[in-house]
């Protein structure tokens, strides 16, 4: 009797370590299935998020301070922006989208600049009406950042500008990272999350290939664009008859090559959702009237000032457009004798879009890239 309970204890045993053998295997297995699950997008890395959102309460006069200063933080993550002094230091490499509105003290002329580093000008707003009134202008650009590059609003020294706020509050910056560098120069982006206690160990998927196509998979639902234009374009006759687009010059961020700076074209190659935004200098002595466009022709967006006076300013505007394969987004300004659009070395007109997210069907698993 005690040698068969021995045997029964035995046999016991060893279906217990037989049981728990097939839970690890299986537990490593599947560990190495989610590792070469096919490629997904998803969020990158909490290491690989960037975003600052902040406003001032306060007015700030000419000759005061350079850079503009917030007293509120409404987002930081990252850490990568100080309130204190107005900067964006850049941690994660990538192209970031920055926005700013300002308000316009009352006499006062306004001019802010949006600066890269030492004082790079890559966008500004402006305003030179001196009326009694308050009013807001708003700028935005995509830029492309390595590390420790800076960005902040610079403000004119001279007592004659000034930036109106209160509590309300007028003045608001925003930046956020849209897309980080390329993962051909970034090891550590890896948005498959390896269980805790298991390690990156497993063998490879069979197509030793996978890894660089993974890398191309993420490379091509990728699309985004900024422009700007340094110099001004007049409405010469009511005769035209074909709508010319909005052209650009100077070129901060192309990611896929989608955008066609000389024929001022977005061509869709992702379909999907995106952001588009565009601010226009209004010329003096003349209207403005700029016009997003798809297509043909069809209109979805405008900004108009039929103002004629003498003094320049801008106007902005924004919004999201499903796009399919194909589909072609342009600006388009009135091109008669009455319109114009303003812009100088100050970069007052700017253009961008950008994929916020890709289309379902073009996400799929089962979709091949070549």
């Amino acid at each position: 009797m005690r040698n068969m309970g021995s045997l029964q204890h035995l046999r016991a045993g060893v279906a217990f370590w037989s049981s728990s053998r097939s839970v690890f295997f299986l537990t490593v297995l599947l560990a190495c299935l989610v590792s070469i699950t096919p490629f997904q997008i998803g969020p990158v890395m909490p290491g690989l998020s960037s975003a600052f959102s902040a406003t001032r309460s306060s007015s700030v006069l000419g000759g005061s301070q350079r850079a503009v200063t917030f007293d509120r933080l409404l987002v930081n993550v990252g850490n990568d922006f100080n309130p204190d002094t107005g900067r964006f230091r850049c941690r994660v490499p990538g192209a970031y989208y920055f926005a700013f509105t300002v308000g316009k003290y009352p006499k006062k002329l306004l001019s802010v600049m949006l600066v890269k580093n030492g004082q790079e000008v890559q966008a500004m707003a402006y305003n030179e009406f001196r009326k009694q009134g308050r009013k807001v202008q708003s700028q935005s650009a995509m830029i492309g950042l390595k590390p420790m590059d800076t960005v902040w609003l610079l403000v004119q020294e001279s007592p004659d500008y000034a930036l109106y706020s209160n509590a309300g509050p007028y003045i608001t910056f925003t930046g956020y990272l849209v897309y980080p560098e390329s993962t051909s120069s970034m090891g550590y982006l890896n948005n498959h999350l390896i269980p805790p206690g298991i390690r990156p160990d497993c063998p490879p998927p069979e197509d030793p290939s996978y890894s660089e196509r993974r890398r191309e998979a993420t490379e091509k639902v990728r699309s985004a664009f900024s422009v700007a234009r340094t110099f001004s374009i007049l409405g010469e006759s009511r005769r035209h008859h074909k709508r010319e687009a909005l052209t650009f010059d100077v070129e901060y961020v192309n990611i896929g090559g989608h955008f066609n700076k000389s024929s001022g074209h977005f061509t869709c190659y992702v379909p999907g959702v995106y952001f588009f935004a565009f601010t226009v200098g209004k010329h003096p002595r003349r209207a403005v009237s700029v016009k997003l466009m798809t297509g043909r022709g069809e209109v979805q967006a405008m900004v108009f000032d039929e103002d004629m006076s003498r003094k320049r300013e801008m106007q902005s505007q924004s919004l999201l457009l499903p796009l399919k394969t194909g589909d072609v987004v342009w600006l388009y300004s009135q091109q008669d004798e009455r319109y114009a659009v303003y812009s100088n070395q100050g970069r007052y007109t700017t253009f961008t879009g950008f994929l916020v997210y890709p289309e379902l069907d073009f996400m799929s698993p089962d979709r091949t890239f070549h």
